[in-house]
C-alpha cells in the first residue's frame, strides 16, 4: 500500500499535466499580426455590440465586412451595399468610406468626384442613411452632399457636448487644411466653418505638397479632445499621423483652443515594414479597449495604391489623459487581438 499511493499520486499529477494546457490554450488571448488583410487604403472599423463592420477604399464601390473576430477579418464575406451612377456628381474615385451608427440609423460617409472631372475641384463629402439594423442589408437613401464651404475630401463625424460635428480636409489654396462645422442632421451642415489647423510643420510636407488630411475624433479618458490627422503626401513614405489636441470643457469650433503635437504619433517604421503609415480611424472593444486602424505600405515608395494595407493597434492613455500611441509592428510581431 505505501507504494500504490503515490503511483496513484502521480497518475493523478500526469493526467492533469495533459489537461492543463488545453485548458491554457482555450484561455489565451487571440494573436494577430499586421497586415490584417492584403490590400485596404483607408481602413474603418465600427463596433456594433459584439459585431465589428470594417470598410476601405474600392474606388467604385461601397462594401461592407462583418465580424466578431477581428483576426478572421480576411474571411469575412465583403457584401457590395451601393454602387454610383455612371453621371453626377459622386460617379468616379469612391473614396475614404465611414461608416457611423446615429440615433438608431446607419450613416456612411464617403469622398467621390464628378463625372467628368476627377480632380481637387470636383470632389466633395456624400451621405447614405439606412434603417436597418445591418448596415449590409435595408435600402440605403442618398443623402446627397454635404454642403462644405470648400471642395474636399475625408469627412468625419463626431457628438460633444450634446452637439454633432463635422470636420473635414478642403481645399484652400494650394494647402489641404483641417475645417470643422456644426450639423443641424447627420446629412445637413449649419453655421459656418472654423479652419482649425494648417500644415505648418515640415513633416507635414513631405512629396511635394503641403497636406493634412484624414482627421479623426478621439474622447480621452478625463474630457479632452483629440483628433488624428495624416500629414504630407500619401505618395510620400514620410506620410505619418499627427495629433491635435484640446482640453476638456473646450469648444471644438474655437480654432484656439487646439494645440498640435509637434511630431508624428505615428510614423514609418522601415525595421517592421511600415512605410507612409496614414489615414486612421478608431474604435473600441467590447470590454472597452480603444483601438487604431489606419494603412501602410510593407515597402518603401509604393506610393497611393492598393498595396496600402490595413493594421490595427492598442491605443492606451497615460495619466494625464492623454492617448498613448505603441510603434508599428509588422508581420513578425504577434499582438493579442482586441476583447
Amino acid at each position: 500500500m505505501p507504494v500504490a499511493r503515490p503511483r496513484k499520486s502521480m497518475m493523478m499529477v500526469a493526467a492533469l499535466l495533459a489537461v492543463a494546457p488545453l485548458l491554457t490554450a482555450s484561455d489565451a488571448p487571440k494573436r494577430f499580426t499586421n497586415p490584417l488583410l492584403d490590400s485596404g487604403a483607408d481602413p474603418w472599423i465600427v463596433r456594433d455590440g459584439s459585431t465589428y463592420y470594417y470598410m476601405h477604399t474600392l474606388g467604385d464601390r461601397l462594401a461592407i465586412r462583418a465580424t466578431h473576430d477581428l483576426t478572421r477579418l480576411a474571411q469575412a464575406e465583403e457584401v457590395v451595399v451601393w454602387r454610383p451612377a455612371p453621371t453626377g456628381p459622386n460617379a468616379r474615385s469612391i473614396w475614404a468610406p465611414e461608416l457611423h451608427r446615429i440615433d438608431g440609423k446607419w450613416y456612411l460617409y464617403y469622398t467621390a468626384a464628378d463625372a467628368q472631372h476627377d480632380d481637387d475641384a470636383h470632389r466633395g463629402i456624400f451621405v447614405l442613411e439606412n434603417a436597418s439594423a445591418d448596415p449590409r442589408q435595408g435600402q440605403w437613401i442618398d443623402r446627397g452632399q454635404l454642403k462644405t464651404q470648400h471642395t474636399g475630401i475625408d469627412g468625419t463625424t463626431f457628438a460633444h457636448g450634446g452637439k454633432r460635428y463635422f470636420v473635414y480636409s478642403p481645399y484652400v489654396g494650394s494647402d489641404s487644411v483641417l475645417a470643422i462645422v456644426a450639423m443641424a442632421n447627420p446629412w445637413t451642415l449649419k453655421g459656418p466653418e472654423t479652419i482649425i489647423a494648417r500644415p505648418d510643420q515640415p513633416w507635414e510636407r513631405q512629396g511635394g505638397r503641403q497636406i493634412l488630411e484624414g482627421p479623426e475624433f478621439l474622447q480621452g479618458p478625463k474630457g479632452d479632445l483629440f483628433l488624428s490627422y495624416s500629414g504630407s503626401a500619401c505618395w510620400s513614405d514620410d506620410y505619418a499621423i499627427g495629433l491635435l489636441h484640446a482640453p476638456a470643457g473646450s469648444d471644438p469650433m474655437d480654432a484656439s483652443a487646439w494645440t498640435k503635437s509637434p511630431r508624428p504619433v505615428i510614423a514609418k517604421a522601415p525595421t517592421a515594414s511600415v512605410h507612409a503609415p496614414g489615414h486612421n480611424g478608431f474604435f473600441t472593444s467590447p470590454s472597452g479597449e480603444h483601438w487604431i486602424v489606419y494603412h501602410a505600405n510593407p515597402g518603401p515608395d509604393m506610393k497611393c495604391t492598393p498595396k496600402r494595407s490595413p493594421r490595427m493597434q492598442r491605443v492606451t492613455f497615460s495619466k494625464d489623459g492623454r492617448p498613448v500611441f505603441a510603434a508599428p509592428t509588422g508581420p513578425d510581431t504577434p499582438l493579442a487581438a482586441p476583447r
